[in-house]
């Protein structure tokens, strides 16, 4: 593994490395800190996790973070699950999103794109005033410290000073894409209790409009503990009975209040997909992901006033939270609300041309649609200012990595590609982006800085060159500090703990290689994963299995070698029925209606019957690996399948398809 890719796709060069923020840090923290003054970025990482509150204490210093209270030190227990960071220290998250409107007033904080492709500038001083406004608005609806604020909202300004205003009055933030049907956002917002609901009353998507009222207005019913539902009118419709108005709230000239929260202060939650149920409800703290963020997007992904942060998302993904987080380092960012393939392939290109977006992040999967449509980015677009081309979501194949580099290099642009690897559960990377590293094709730089990142054998062995497990030996900040209705921390405990005690493993194999660099090779559990976005097959059974037609079902994502991603669903029909042209278009719609397009599968397949554990569960993994090309003998326990001859039918698929 370690001579697979002997000669780097890229490296940077000299002025690159010298200019970079993490070389700056580096010199400041030997200065400061006694960090290490040369080796480059192996030593800053290995002092990193050494080191670990020294690390973080300098990158607080560095970035001058505003205790309004001091700490009493770094950790105060590293546990884990359970680690206490920076006890006694109260900040607020908003108060630093907004910092740079002391000296950048009149310029953008925010480029406004939809499908039309004109950016629409929203400035610092115009933000923090709707912020200020909003914020003071909140706390007259009676909203406190604590309180859960929901937003069921596209990728718009809007959505930003809703999240914004939520944190500045101490209240914890929760959104959903408005693509999500009512169940899944229910299954989501019914567990925090949100009391304030921000709403569209619909979204633009593949030039067309699609109306949510009904959905609203089933929300609204659904939801008890709303004191106040606000009304965005994005498709330009009156506010319903009973709604404020957007405007209402946010035309004062108010000056922003900060409330100052614990560090260890719940600041928002995001869900996991849900794939043995409910999804989980995960909580992250305000200096958590403060820190965290800070050091992402300010050294790892070198961001800072000059530049322009553009990542295509939605407001259902981390990558969203992620995203806004780039005003932390005073960066300009490019909210694109609309398809990423509308009117064309190139869209996405189109939009990081006309906002003069420095650092590009997409999908993996879009990387590879623009290469397979004959898309050629830096030929058709002016592309000069883009110094980075992110991907998350799934691993970028090799093919990706020397099609990006290709295109770019044809045009004469010097393009560091950074593959990147998280997840909404730390809302963060474990490993990828290092402005000051060579690029290899198909592998991610390096581990972030303070992420013990290792990859481990069954038995808890560290691996070198070899698959493992990804795990996390120390904590980072903006780990969960609690799932929401977990009261004695089980859940939490059994996602990550339970395997190896005190270490956080993940769900997904790797490869840490000799030369420090790692390779992803998608999910060791069962969670499906399309362009990024997490999905529970328990969400998918649900409604599939509400048609009568249907006995039951089984849904499988597997990673494919040309990047392709592929969604297979499985049906065994009740008796006397047919999976005919009309059924197939009743259970694509009902998962298109009732959960989102996304969830819709590429296939549907009927099968003899669904394997199942012998105490009843489904076996999903042991089915994802037939399908991957394992033989059957090491895919599953014999002993633990309820009819082994089912089996059989996936594996003879597999080889069919092979």
């Amino acid at each position: 593994m370690s001579t697979a890719n002997p000669q780097p796709l890229w490296r940077p060069d000299p002025q690159r490395i010298a200019q970079a923020r993490i070389t700056r840090f580096q010199s400041w923290a030997a200065e400061h800190h006694q960090a290490p003054a040369d080796g480059g970025y192996p030593a800053l990482h290995r002092w990193s996790v050494d080191h670990l509150d020294t690390f973080w204490e300098a990158l607080t210093d560095y970035f001058d973070v505003r205790f309004s209270t001091p700490y009493a030190r770094v950790l105060g227990d590293r546990a884990m699950p359970g680690a206490e960071w920076f006890p006694g220290a109260t900040l607020n998250y908003a108060e630093h999103a907004l910092r740079a409107a002391a000296t950048r007033a009149d310029e953008p904080a925010l480029l406004y794109v939809d499908e039309t492709h004109e950016p629409r500038p929203v400035t610092w001083t115009e933000l923090r005033r709707q912020v200020g406004s909003l914020a003071a608005g909140l706390r007259a609806l009676g909203v406190r410290p604590g309180d859960r604020v929901s937003g069921y909202l596209p990728n718009v300004p809007e959505a930003v000073v809703a999240l914004l205003a939520t944190a500045a009055v101490g209240a914890v933030w929760t959104s959903c894409a408005p693509d999500f049907g009512a169940r899944s956002v229910l299954d989501r917002f019914q567990q925090v209790e949100p009391v304030v609901l921000f709403t569209v009353d619909g979204y633009r998507y593949g030039g067309k409009e699609h109306d949510r009222r009904e959905i609203v207005d089933e929300l609204r019913r659904e939801l008890p503990t709303l004191r106040a539902v606000v009304h965005i009118p994005l498709l330009g419709t009156p506010a319903p009975e009973g709604a404020v108005d957007w405007s209402a709230l946010t035309s004062a000239d108010t000056e922003p209040e900060f409330e100052q929260v614990p560090f260890d202060h719940p600041l928002w939650v995001l869900y996991s997909s849900g794939t043995t149920g409910l999804p989980k409800a995960i909580v992250q703290s305000q200096g958590g992901i403060l820190v965290e963020h800070l050091k992402q997007l300010g050294l790892h992904c070198d961001l800072g006033p000059e530049d322009r942060f553009f990542w295509y998302t939605s407001t259902g993904w981390m990558m969203w939270n992620f995203l806004v987080s780039g005003l932390l380092t005073g960066t300009t960012i490019v909210l694109y609300d609309g398809s990423p393939g509308y009117p064309d392939t190139g869209a996405q290109w189109r939009v990081a041309e006309r906002t003069g977006a420095t650092l590009y992040g997409t999908s993996a999967a879009y990387v590879m649609a623009c290469r397979k449509a004959g898309v050629h980015p830096s030929r058709d677009h002016d592309l000069s200012r883009v110094k980075c081309v992110a991907t998350t979501g799934s691993p970028l194949p090799p093919d990706g990595f020397r099609w990006l580099h290709d295109e770019f290099a044809a045009s004469g642009d010097d393009l560091w590609i950074a593959s990147v690897s998280g997840g909404t559960d730390v809302c963060s990377c474990f490993a990828g982006a290092v402005p000051t590293l060579p690029v290899h094709t198909g592998e991610l730089q390096a581990p972030g800085l303070g992420t013990d990142l290792q990859a481990w054998d069954p038995a808890g062995h560290p691996v070198i060159d070899e698959v493992g497990e990804l795990v996390v030996t120390n904590p980072m900040p903006s780990m969960p500090i609690r799932f929401w209705n977990d009261p004695d921390g089980s859940r939490y405990h059994d996602s990550y703990f339970d395997t190896y005690p005190g270490v956080w493993r993940h769900g997904d194999w790797i490869t840490v290689t000799s030369r420090g660099s790692v390779i992803i090779h998608g999910r060791s559990d069962s969670t499906l994963n399309r362009q990024g976005v997490r999905m529970g097959s328990a969400d998918i059974y649900e409604v599939v299995e509400r048609l009568p037609e249907i006995r039951e079902s089984l849904v499988i994502g597997i990673e494919q070698p040309d990047g392709g991603y592929w969604m297979p669903l499985f049906v065994h029909l009740a008796p006397g029925a047919v999976l005919d042209e009309a059924l197939l278009n009743r259970i694509k719609q009902a998962i298109r209606e009732q959960l989102s397009p996304r969830h819709v599968p590429d296939e549907v397949i009927e099968v003899p019957g669904v394997p199942h554990t012998l105490t009843g569960k489904r076996i999903e993994v042991p089915v994802k690996r037939l399908l991957q090309g394992t033989p059957l003998e090491k895919a599953v326990n014999p002993g633990s399948i309820d009819n082994l001859d089912l089996l059989s039918y996936f594996e003879d698929l597999a080889r069919k398809r092979a």
